[in-house]
């Protein structure tokens, strides 16, 4: 079969090659005869042309009987190659260099087999900076300031039409890197066709390939080598076939005449007619037509040919678009067409064929006419769509779109992280096509980069940094043509985790490791650069895909930079090796065991320890600080500290701890010190009994027995009033109380109670003062008083003396004397007694006394003066007023009426009391009189009126009624209003004075009131003072922040209102320096740089005055300018000028900023005879430069309008709002500055709202 098969393609081949003979015989006799005829039409020039392409022909068919020998089996016989003669005066290619130098061939041979490599090769695969490099390094570790080669841009793919091929690089490298040249399938060492050189200029290695052929189509390699290693890179060169398969077999409307043997393909002519000039080359590279020149003429008379048939249907045609796909998905080829007869019929045709379309976006294909611009699209264009597409009007051909592929994408493979390299070549220049992945287009960005060569015909897609998630199928489409391929993505070795810096202390275990992808993958260790081996102080261990380093006892010396390498891989780590404080284990337990004394003695601690200096000792007690003093003693050295406290006592006690550190590291170590002596016993001091011979009292053990039990507690006396204590003895310390039975009736005492062990006595307890009397009870209240009696009561006192009270003692004293008389002469009473022995009209005080078992206590602080007559009523309530109201209720509220001595006594309740509006009866709401100054009204009639009143009552009668002024109608009370008509909305404050707003309203019941500034809280320094009737807002200094609106919220239950107003607080500050020029003489124009305040307040703008050396008085120049320059007229010469600018707004100027000193040189006068001249007239009608604008402006601000005018004389400018002049009307600032006509609104109201005109005459 395989025999067959081989007789079968031999056959096929020869009959191929007979009938490419015949051809070119009859290529042969047309040529004859071509050359006979040719001469009568056309030029010498175009022979000469058509023969040179027809050489070409011959050659084309020759390459193609090659490639078809090929393809049967038969090996290729190379086509036997013409030699030129050498002209006179040129040396032979091949003559030796001179003597005592390497030949060129020998050097080029060299070159190509590379540097020679010393016999301890490493072979180091390296990774590239550009991918697609593979770079191979011979000596591990390279010298200091040496590199191995890399290209810094690399060889790119040539895509060419037998034609000249150049390949370009850039190489790097130290030292400066060979570059040589070769191919995969075959030798570049034809001088003729193959030239290297190097340019200076732009630093790039060039490879020229001349007369490019079919068989040069190849994967050509660039290397790059010095004596460290050497850099490849490969480009492939793809040659396109010179002629084109025509569309055979389709009927088109207009037939293309059918393609002679030796004549220019149709086609060819229909794509250049439709195309740019600067097109030419390209398009008819692709139909393998290499000179055009001779073309030019037969194009231009097609072209006229062309114009005159489409100018019988066409008016204009341009901005023809070739076919393109769109972002969402549809083909369109588009122009720009004026017909001369917009009925004219335009027809679409496919490969010469009439397609139907339609003129909405749903037909498929779509005609979309906008004016004069045309675009024909197809919806998801499918293979099927593909062909070569005509547009006609009538029968005039006015677009002929055709985009192709010359190479394809092709398929790629690229391992993991790595860059993949998607590329295709077109017939047609595209400033860009589609690039897609599946069913997602792709953009230019950080993951694709798309590319598209200077010629418009390469483009380029790069996928960067390749996963597993960017394998599938790629699509490239150009015009309606697409091209795919696939993308696989290999797993490489990765590092699954890789190195982390660690920290290891001197003499401890340091462990680094990672983790690779691989388990069979081998990886080298190298420290700071230097290769490690097991034995030089490290262990290395591989564990499968796991690699570790340790160092068992780390030392200084291991502080380095460690990496690890694999396949290409690497990942770097810093092991940082520190000594921090250290402390012996052993000298620790000693040191943490707590030091036990004895108060009074001293306490030593003692510590050694190890480390990096510096080093810092401090020492704490209960985490203070301890220093160098009396009682602190410290010594300490590079190895070892040692802490005295001396004579310690009780509170001395506690924690004590050691920090030691360096900048590695701290360590603290944390002993105690116990001072053994009990603390005092707790109080407080319980009194059991306190009777007339006896005292006894409890108290609480020590909280701390300082270690040993209790034996015995110390009592001590002390009589008060004397200096002395006296020993009392020691009791046990199992019953902490004492019973003391030799005291004196009457007296008091104070106790002392220390306690007592073995390890000494602690400080002591000290009891309040002890007695036997009973306290002072409250001082007594005047319940009622009468002309003939006066009732009193009081309290128990807190303190009984320790025994029961049995009593008391009243006494009084007369105003006016200092005696107290005993009124209880009976005996002792109660708690309440009525005393009758009164004068009326005297003024007196009491006192009572406790009594107990032992006796009378202290008396206690009188009472108020009260007078002996009988109570008078009270007065009239103060400030009544109704809280709230609903439609059966009253909620009323008042203030107790003031006391006035002999007149009006206190109040001690009061009645509230109503009466219908009708009626002439009064109603007492409540029986019994109410202590509370409220009270709520209930069962009241719906919309019905009352009058209501209060009365306060006593022991004395009634008082005087209080009532309202007006009736009160049972409903609920309107919602608050503010009261204040006149109520400012906009207030201007200068910076630093005091804002003062008082709001005035009505509420009933009294309302919640809040204050905001811009929607938030007021600031703290912002002082909020609120009454019944209104409120007030304070800021004592203000600042320009305090700028804003501040909203006052009236609320209850009833409703709510809200009033805002708008504080401004400004204080101009000076512009900025002012800058003199003059560009006409007899004026200086003037600018400055802005106030600061200039973009806070919209009001604010300038003011500028002068001043002469004549006149020395300044002037206001202008003022109203809100913008930061103006030109000053009427300059005299031979004077000096000053200007000030300031800047102004609400309230006021601010500082002026001063220019420099401006002056001219006046002129010396000298006659000139004038010659004489004719009168001209420069008189000239009136008209508008700059014309008037539409202006909004809110409400209270200013309004600036203004417009320039021209005309000689000057014109008489005259403003009109809503066709009333306005020349007269003062309201408005009107003025007119060298043809510069203002107005100014200074606030802006309704009543302005309207037209405004300027007529000028």
């Amino acid at each position: 079969e395989k025999a067959e098969a081989e007789a079968k393609a031999r056959e096929e081949a020869e009959a191929r090659a007979k009938a490419k003979a015949e051809a070119k015989k009859a290529k042969a006799l047309a040529k004859m005869k071509a050359r006979e005829e040719g001469a009568k039409g056309r030029d010498g020039a175009e022979a000469t042309a058509e023969e040179e392409d027809e050489d070409i022909s011959e050659e084309e068919d020759e390459e193609e009987d090659v490639q078809e020998g090929e393809e049967a089996g038969e090996p290729a016989k190379p086509k036997p190659k013409k030699k030129k003669e050498a002209q006179e005066g040129e040396a032979p290619a091949e003559v030796a260099e001179t003597e005592g130098e390497e030949p060129v061939q020998e050097k080029r041979k060299r070159a190509r087999a590379g540097p020679l490599v010393p016999d301890t090769v490493v072979g180091i695969k390296k990774k590239s900076k550009v991918p697609g490099v593979t770079i191979t390094q011979f000596v591990d570790p390279l010298p200091l300031g040496k590199s191995t080669p890399d290209f810094a841009r690399k060889p790119m793919n040539v895509t060419t039409q037998e034609k000249k091929a150049v390949f370009k690089a850039m190489v790097s490298g130290e030292p400066a890197p060979t570059v040589t040249w070769g191919r995969n399938k075959g030798e570049v060492d034809d001088p003729r066709t193959y030239k290297p050189r190097y340019d200076e200029r732009a630093r790039e290695h060039i490879l020229e390939i001349h007369n490019v052929k079919a068989d040069h189509a190849d994967t050509y390699k660039c290397v790059a080598a010095n004596e460290y290693g050497n850099a490849v890179s490969t480009a492939t060169l793809t040659v396109l076939q010179g002629t084109k398969k025509s569309n055979n077999g389709v009927t088109r409307k207009k037939q293309l005449p059918p393609r002679k043997e030796g004549e220019i393909d149709p086609k060819l002519w229909e794509l250049l007619l439709c195309a740019p000039k600067k097109d030419y080359e390209k398009i008819c590279l692709d139909f393998g037509v290499t000179d055009f020149r001779w073309m030019l003429k037969r194009l231009n008379q097609m072209k006229k040919e062309r114009e005159e048939e489409q100018a019988k249907v066409v008016e204009k045609l341009d901005n023809v678009k070739q076919i393109e796909v769109k972002p969402n998905g549809r083909a369109e080829f588009g122009f720009d067409m004026k017909l001369l007869d917009p009925n004219s019929a335009i027809h679409l045709y496919k490969d010469g064929t009439i397609v139907p379309y339609g003129h909405d976006e749903n037909s498929n294909p779509c005609l979309m006419k906008v004016g004069t611009k045309y675009v024909f699209s197809i919806n998801n264009p499918q293979p099927e769509d593909a062909g070569f597409y005509q547009v006609d009007v009538e029968e005039a051909n006015v677009l002929t779109p055709d985009v192709e592929f010359a190479s394809k994408i092709k398929d790629v493979k690229a391992v993991e992280s790595e860059d993949a390299v998607f590329e295709c070549v077109l017939s047609t220049p595209l400033n860009r096509i589609t690039w897609s992945k599946e069913d997602s287009s792709l953009e230019h960005g950080d993951k694709y980069e798309i590319t598209v060569s200077e010629d418009k015909l390469t483009h380029t897609l790069r996928v960067k940094d390749c996963g597993m998630a960017d394998k599938g199928a790629y699509y490239a489409i150009a015009g309606i043509k697409s091209s795919s391929a696939s993308l696989t993505v290999e797993r490489g070795v990765q590092f699954v985790s890789g190195l982390s810096d660690t920290v290891a202390n001197v003499g401890e275990r340091a462990e680094l490791s990672c983790k690779l992808s691989s388990d069979a993958s081998e990886g080298r260790w190298y420290k700071d650069g230097k290769l490690l081996k097991n034995g030089d102080g490290v262990t290395i261990i591989k564990d499968g895909a796991s690699h570790r380093l340790i160092i068992d006892c780390c030392n200084k010396d291991d502080a380095a930079v460690y990496r690890f390498e694999a396949e290409g891989r690497k990942s770097e780590a810093t092991l940082n090796v520190e000594d921090p404080p250290k402390i012996d284990p052993d000298a620790l337990g000693k040191f943490t065991k707590p030091v036990i004394i004895k108060a009074g003695e001293n306490a030593e601690w003692k510590l050694p320890f190890s480390g990096g200096a510096p080093m810092t000792v401090q020492w704490y007690k209960d985490d203070d600080e301890l220093l160098p003093g009396l009682n602190v003693k410290l010594e300490t050295s590079d190895t070892e500290s040692q802490l005295r406290l001396m004579k310690c006592q009780r509170k001395d006690g506690g924690e004590v701890k050691i920090k030691i550190k360096n900048e590695h590291g701290t360590i603290e170590a944390i002993s105690k010190l116990i001072v053994l002596k009990p603390t005092p016993p707790q109080g407080p001091v319980d009194i059991m009994e306190s009777a007339v011979t006896s005292v006894e009292f409890k108290w609480k053990p020590p909280k701390d027995s300082g270690g040993c039990p209790i034996t015995n507690y110390i009592i001590e006396r002390q009589q008060v009033g004397r200096n002395k204590w006296s020993n009392l003895g020691e009791i046990p310390g199992s019953n902490p109380s004492y019973r003391d039975s030799d005291v004196d009736p009457g007296r008091r005492y104070c106790y002392r109670i220390r306690a007592k062990n073995a390890e000494g006595v602690s400080d002591y307890l000290q009891t309040e003062d002890i007695a036997a009397y009973p306290g002072s009870p409250a001082a007594p209240k005047v319940v009622s008083a009468f002309k003939d009696c006066i009732n009193l009561t009081w309290c128990p006192p807190c303190d009984t003396g320790g025994t029961k009270i049995v009593g008391y003692n009243l006494e009084k004293n007369k105003k006016g004397t200092n005696y107290w008389s005993l009124i209880n002469q009976n005996g002792p009473i109660t708690t309440k007694y009525a005393v009758k022995d009164v004068f009326e009209g005297a003024a007196y005080e009491f006192r009572v006394s406790a009594i107990n078992l032992s006796g009378a206590g202290d008396p206690s602080i009188p009472c108020d003066t009260v007078i002996a007559r009988d109570p008078m009523p009270p007065g009239k309530v103060i400030d009544l007023k109704l809280t709230s109201s609903t439609y059966t209720t009253f909620s009323l509220a008042w203030t107790k009426p003031k006391e006035v001595q002999g007149v009006e006594d206190e109040a001690q309740g009061y009645y509230v009391e109503i009466r219908p509006i009708e009626s002439l009866e009064w109603t007492r709401c409540n029986a019994i009189p109410i202590t509370l100054t409220s009270y709520t009204v209930l069962g009241l009639k719906a919309m019905a009126s009352y009058w209501v009143r209060v009365i306060a009552t006593n022991y004395g009668g009634d008082g005087e009624p209080q009532g309202f002024d007006n009736y009160i109608i049972a409903m609920p009370p309107p919602k608050p209003k503010f009261t204040d008509r006149k109520m400012k909305t906009f207030v201007v404050v200068k910076s630093g004075n005091t804002v003062r707003l008082n709001i005035n309203f009505e509420a009933s019941p009294l309302p919640d009131i809040s204050w905001l500034k811009d929607g938030t809280p007021v600031p703290k320094h912002v002082t909020i003072t609120n009454f019944d009737k209104g409120s007030q807002l304070l800021i004592p200094t203000s600042e320009r922040p305090d700028s804003g609106i501040y909203t006052i919220t009236v609320k209850n239950i009833v409703g709510q209102e809200s009033f805002n107003v708008e504080i401004r607080v400004t204080d101009p500050r000076p512009p900025g320096p002012v800058e003199l020029d003059q560009n006409i003489p007899g004026t200086v124009t003037l600018s400055w740089t802005s106030s600061p305040d200039e973009k806070r307040d919209d009001r604010l703008h300038y003011m500028v005055s002068k001043r002469d050396s004549f006149k020395r008085t300044w002037r206001t120049a202008a003022d109203n300018l809100f913008n930061n320059k103006f030109t000053v007229v009427n300059i005299l010469p031979g004077r000096e000028y000053n200007f000030r600018v300031f800047a102004k707004n609400d309230m006021g100027l601010s500082p002026p900023s001063e220019s420099p000193v401006f002056g001219t040189i006046k002129e010396k006068k000298f006659k000139v005879n004038m010659p004489e001249t004719k009168p001209l007239d420069f008189e000239a009608p009136p008209s508008f430069i700059v014309p008037l604008k539409r202006r909004t402006a809110p409400q209270g601000y200013e309004c600036h309008m203004s417009c320039a005018v021209r005309g000689n004389p000057a014109p008489r400018v005259t403003w009109y709002r809503n066709n009333i002049s306005l020349n007269t009307n003062t309201n408005y600032h009107i003025t007119n500055v060298c043809g510069v006509c203002s107005m100014l609104i200074l606030r802006v109201g309704p009543r302005d709202d309207g037209e405004y005109k300027v007529v000028i005459e």
